[in-house]
Parts: C-alpha cells; structure tokens; sequence
C-alpha cells in the first residue's frame, strides 16, 4: 500500500462470499441467492474499478478495491494522515459491510458518510423507524411479527397494511402479495418471511402515492441539500418486489441486458410537477442532516401523494452507487461519470 501518498479504500462484500457464508449457514440455494442480490452493486461495480483507479490518478490519489474479508488487514496498514475509507456495501444480519467504517475508526482512518452507528440501525427497519418518528419526520408508524405472533401490534389501518422484512436490504416489498388488507393475512406473511429468510417482518399502514428516490453525493464537503436530486421512479408497479429487483442488477441484471431484457425504471424530476413535495423532501433531508448526522452520501425512499403529502420509508448510507438511478444523478447534478464523481469527492476530502 502506498504510505503518504493520499489513498482511497474502496470496501466491498461480493455476493459470491455472502452466498457461500449463508450456504453454510444451512440456506437453500433459491434463498442464498435471492438474499446475496442485495450485494449487486458489488459485482455492477467491479468492472469499473480500473475507471475509479484512472479517475483517482488523474487527482493525484492511488485506489484500492478491498474485499470485506480482507479489510481488517488492509485497514490496519494504512496511513491514517493520507487514507479515506469508502464503504460501498452495509449490512449488519445477512450482510457485514456495516462493520467497515467501525473498523475504519478503529484504526484512525478517514471515511466516506455516516458513523458506523448509521449503518447499523438503517439496517434494521423497525428500529430505525423508531429513531426517525421519535425526531419528528413523517415515518409511518409499524408493528413488528415474528413467524406468526406479533411482537409489537400494527396501528389500525383503514386502507391496510404493508409487510417487508425487517433486516433484509434496502427494499419495500418482497413479493407481490406484501400488501394485505387484514392483520391475518399479515402474520401469515410473516411465517413466510421467516421461513424463507429468518427474519421478523415490520407491518405499517399502507401509504398512497408514487415512489420517489432522494440521492445524494457531497462532491464538495460544503454541499448542502441543494444538490439533492429527487426524482419519482416508476417501474409499472405500486412497489418494488425481490424479482424486481434481481431483473436490475448483478448477474441476473447482466443477463438480461445480454439478452436485450433489460428495462430500467423510469425516472421524473419530483419539481416538475409536484414542486412543494420536492421542497418538503429538501427539509426532510435536512432534518435527517442535522438531527440523524447523515452526510457526505446517502439516498432517501419515499411515497409522495397527489396533494404533496410525503411519507418517508427509509434512509440508506449506502445507496447503490451503480444502479441506473443514482448514475443518472451524478450526470444531471455533477455532469460527471460515476467514476469521475467518487474520485472527485474523495480528492476533496482528502485535500482537507
């Protein structure tokens, strides 16, 4: 590893590792897969790592993609004066890459975006959904089921209820039956979730309106909420399901894009037609700024109705950066390639 000359890590979990790790654990194969694709970014990302290295050269920083398991030997040889750390996978059940920036920290060394404690609790939904009512932001309130039996009861809901995985990636839905019309039927869901994946289920009410994507990179340590970009992403359904998003990204995004299958979602500046929503968003991501301590580079899902009510689902530090929503970012508000715009963040940082 080159010492004193200013360096950018890049750690990563592969979804092959995470796949074998759950194999291991006792998992089908179907599961294994489905629950390592949340790790697509890893595996879209990777053949742009020589892009990354010739865009941090051009600025003067050496590059180096580090694989979660060899992290901690990495991240203990590193120059503390001249390293910045980039966690690009979180995760903290299925998924380890929440433990990168502790380890990171552990050893005196610079990050990319939130705490370590950040990456913990975006993790865990019902949690995290605590934290952000508790601060005021507009988070449906939820219940929490495990295998059946609730461990904390849903609000009453005239319009339903929606049912996710508490743990398991960054996703509002699994299947397209996760919104149920009676609590029955959601308990039932969450025998399913349970067997398939071992996780408890968080029941909310069911909230109306589009899906909207809030994305954020802080190429310039000043950047504020200004440089957010909002846009509404309609993929033809009312949420995103686990096949969803396994036709995007990864190997089996790879191969439908081989095949000529591949359609990405479409996206629509939330300002172009609802722009008090995208005003209430901005303060909403301020909040969760100043109150949360989000920073640097995160993304925000959110429901938006017709009359500009906004519903917040849930925060990510680490959104995924190769994914067709968050490059369409970087064009529109950095006017940058992906690559030139994680190279650029990091050489400002680094010239601190």
């Amino acid at each position: 590893m080159p010492r004193n000359r200013p360096t950018l890590i890049l750690v990563h979990e592969p979804e092959k590792a995470c796949f074998d790790r759950l194999v291991a654990d006792g998992y089908p194969t179907e599961r294994a897969t489905e629950i390592s694709s949340y790790l697509a970014q890893s595996t879209d990302l990777a053949p742009e790592f020589d892009q990354l290295a010739a865009a941090c050269e051009k600025r003067g920083l050496a590059f180096i993609a580090v694989e979660l398991d060899n992290a901690a030997t990495v991240l203990a040889r590193a120059d503390p004066a001249s390293t910045l750390v980039w966690t690009l996978t979180d995760g903290i059940a299925y998924f380890r890459g929440g433990a990168a920036p502790a380890m990171a920290r552990l050893n005196g060394l610079r990050t990319i975006g939130a705490d370590d404690s950040l990456f913990a609790l975006c993790q865990d939904k019902f949690r995290s959904g605590a934290v952000l009512g508790s601060l005021g932001l507009p988070v449906p309130p939820a219940g929490l089921a495990r295998n059946g039996a609730w461990l904390v009861e849903p609000p009453a809901s005239s319009a339903g209820w929606f049912v996710k995985p508490n743990r398991l990636g960054a996703k509002i839905g699994i299947w397209p039956d996760s919104r149920v019309a009676d609590l029955a039927r959601a308990l039932e869901l969450s025998r399913r979730v349970f067997a398939h994946y071992r996780d408890d289920v968080v029941v909310q009410p069911y909230v109306a309106g589009r899906n909207v994507r809030a994305s954020f990179l802080g190429l310039k340590p000043q950047t504020g909420v200004e440089a957010l970009g909002i846009a509404f992403v309609d993929s033809g359904g009312d949420f995103q399901t686990m096949a969803d998003s396994m036709a995007l990204y990864g190997d089996t995004g790879q191969a439908a894009k081989g095949a000529g299958n591949y359609a990405e979602p479409e996206l629509e500046p939330v300002s172009a037609s609802q722009p008090a929503a995208d005003r209430a968003i901005r303060a909403v991501a301020q909040r969760l700024i100043t109150r949360l301590g989000l920073k640097d580079v995160f993304s925000v899902d959110l429901r938006v109705e017709a009359d500009d009510t906004i519903h917040l689902i849930e925060f990510e530090v680490c959104p995924g950066l190769p994914c067709f929503d968050f490059r369409d970012y970087c064009r529109r508000q950095w006017s940058m390639s992906l690559a030139d715009a994680m190279a650029e963040t990091a050489a400002n940082r680094l010239r601190l």
